[in-house]
Formats: C-alpha cells, sequence, structure tokens
C-alpha cells in the first residue's frame, strides 16, 4: 500500500476491515520504509487499524508445545508445566499518548506521553479475570506502581475490578521482577494482564519458552469479538524469498481466528492437533533446527497433510 498509494492503510483497505468479521494480517515492515516520515511508515497503519477497529484486547498464550521440549535454551525442568496467556492492553498508553513528536532542537528532544484512563484499565482488565475464569483462576497484573503514576491507577482499578472476580486469585508484579520471573520460574503464571509497552516486551520474552517466536500466534479483540489476527513475531525481512521462515505461528493464528471470531471451535482444534503432530514427528524449520530445518513450504505442506489425515 505504501508503494502503489503512498499511506500504508488506504480508506478502501480499512472499509474492507470494518466490514469483516475478522482479519488475518501478516507481519509488516521493511528497512527500505525506515526513512519515511512516520504517518507514512507500515507500522503505522498497523496501528491505526488496531484502533480504528477498537482492537484494545490482545491474546497471547504461551506453551511449550509437546515434540519441541528441547527448542528453549531454558532447561526442561525449569519449563514443565508452562502455560500462560499475556492479555496486553493495545490501544492506549505510550504508542497513542499525546503529545508525542520529536523537536530538532538545539538541543534535539523527544517525547512520548504514557496515557491511561479507568475506563481502558478497567475492560482490558475483566478480559484478563475472565480468560483466568476459563484456566486455572489465577491473573498476575504487571505494571511499574513503584515509578509511574499511570501504573499506580492502573494496580487500583485492576484491584477494583477483581473484586468481582472473588473466584481468581489478583497477584500484582513490577514488570522488571515480572520479566525476570518469565525466564526463572515461568510455572507460577496463568494469565498475566499489562499495558501496551510492557505486553509488547514481555510476549517477546515468552518466546523464548517456546523455543522460537515463529510458533506465536495472537488475537486482537474488540468488545463484540470481531478480531485481527497475527503472529507474534514481525517481518524479518532478512528472510524474504528463502524459504527459511516458520509459517506455524500465522497458522496457529488463523486457528485463533477460527475460535474466536469465526464460531467454528472444533475447525480451530484440528488446525492446532495437525500443528501439534507435525512437531512430534520431529518436522522443524531452522528457527527451531539451525541449519538442517525444512523449508517455509514444505512445513506447511506437513501440517496440510496432518489435516487430512484427521489428526491426531
Amino acid at each position: 500500500a505504501v508503494d502503489a498509494e503512498g499511506t500504508p492503510l488506504p480508506a478502501a483497505t480499512l472499509d474492507a476491515a470494518k466490514r469483516a468479521r475478522a482479519v488475518l494480517l501478516g507481519a509488516v515492515g521493511a528497512p527500505r520504509y525506515d526513512g519515511l516520515e512516520r504517518a507514512r511508515r507500515p507500522e503505522s497503519g498497523l496501528l491505526a487499524l488496531r484502533r480504528s477497529l477498537g482492537l484494545y484486547a490482545n491474546l497471547r498464550p504461551a506453551a511449550p508445545m509437546p515434540g519441541q521440549e528441547d527448542a528453549s535454551s531454558l532447561r526442561p525442568q525449569a519449563l514443565a508445566g508452562t502455560d500462560l496467556l499475556i492479555v496486553r492492553e493495545l490501544t492506549g498508553g505510550l504508542y497513542f499518548g499525546e503529545p508525542r513528536g520529536l523537536d530538532a532542537g538545539p538541543p534535539r528532544r523527544a517525547v512520548n506521553t504514557m496515557v491511561y484512563d479507568e475506563r481502558e484499565i478497567a475492560r482490558i482488565a475483566r478480559v484478563a479475570f475472565a480468560a483466568a475464569r476459563t484456566r486455572r483462576r489465577r491473573l498476575c497484573s504487571v505494571d511499574k506502581a513503584n515509578v509511574l503514576e499511570v501504573s499506580q491507577l492502573w494496580r487500583e482499578v485492576v484491584a477494583e475490578v477483581g473484586a468481582d472476580y472473588p473466584d481468581v486469585e489478583l497477584q500484582h508484579m513490577y514488570v522488571d521482577n515480572a520479566a525476570m520471573q518469565l525466564v526463572a520460574r515461568p510455572t507460577q503464571f496463568d494469565v498475566l494482564v499489562t499495558g501496551n509497552l510492557f505486553g509488547d516486551i514481555l510476549s517477546d520474552i515468552a518466546a523464548q519458552l517456546v523455543g522460537s517466536i515463529g510458533l506465536l500466534p495472537s488475537a486482537s479483540l474488540d468488545a463484540d469479538g470481531r478480531g485481527l489476527y497475527e503472529p507474534v513475531h514481525g517481518s524479518a525481512p532478512e528472510l524474504a524469498g528463502s524459504g527459511r521462515a516458520n509459517p506455524l505461528a500465522m497458522i496457529r493464528s488463523a486457528a485463533m481466528m477460527l475460535r474466536h471470531s469465526l464460531g467454528e471451535p472444533e475447525a480451530a482444534a484440528r488446525v492446532d492437533a495437525a500443528v501439534l503432530r507435525v512437531l512430534q514427528d520431529g518436522v522443524r524449520t531452522d528457527d527451531l533446527a539451525p541449519g538442517r530445518g525444512v523449508s517455509c513450504a514444505q512445513m506447511g505442506d506437513a501440517v496440510c497433510a496432518a489435516l487430512a489425515a484427521g489428526a491426531p
């Protein structure tokens, strides 16, 4: 879109997305766009898409999958039993706050603003509490309340919402400690809820628990269950055209789309089972088996074959 129309989010594209029940999105960005003014960069189109569609709740599951326990750099005994969900607020915080910008100076100066109001915090907290109710009923709210006023409000509001969910155990944790605990003792976590910036960082750390960011899917939902689905990973332009990319995060994102927005939980379960079967059979891309992995297309073919065979 940038090349063809000079904008990362043309009106026709946004209109099509608004009319759709769900959007499946590939990773965006390439070095050749880095010199453009911010409004014309692909990433700005992504942020505008999230904001325009009201996609405030980002769900990022992370659990080591049977058959690829050796993919993570963490010891197997530290990973055993890990199954967590990061709920990231997606349309507020530092990425959208005003004022923002660059001042050419002198001296050169840059400004970004972290802003949340209690309504934004309460609605994402309710999503996280509801998710915890369907899992192991534990919620960890991540903030930086010892330094940031925004986080102090975040902690207060999450605690207030928690009163409506007495069956869910609520814990608060500073983000620096949460980052350490994710790699030190990940099994302590069930659901984590946090703001836009912290969620972005923590979900990439969580990728190490499964061994590759090329395995992690995500769902971004509005209040009515309409969603945008995309891999957690970026565009990795160095892999373009090489056939070495891992397609499993995108395939698993499609499974989340079937489950959350399209009302097809059985189809979603079939896709997830096919991915699991392929990994259990030892099929790996280069990110999981450097120098000896199958190509992107071969991995996709393997998942299709497992689906056709009715895995498991």
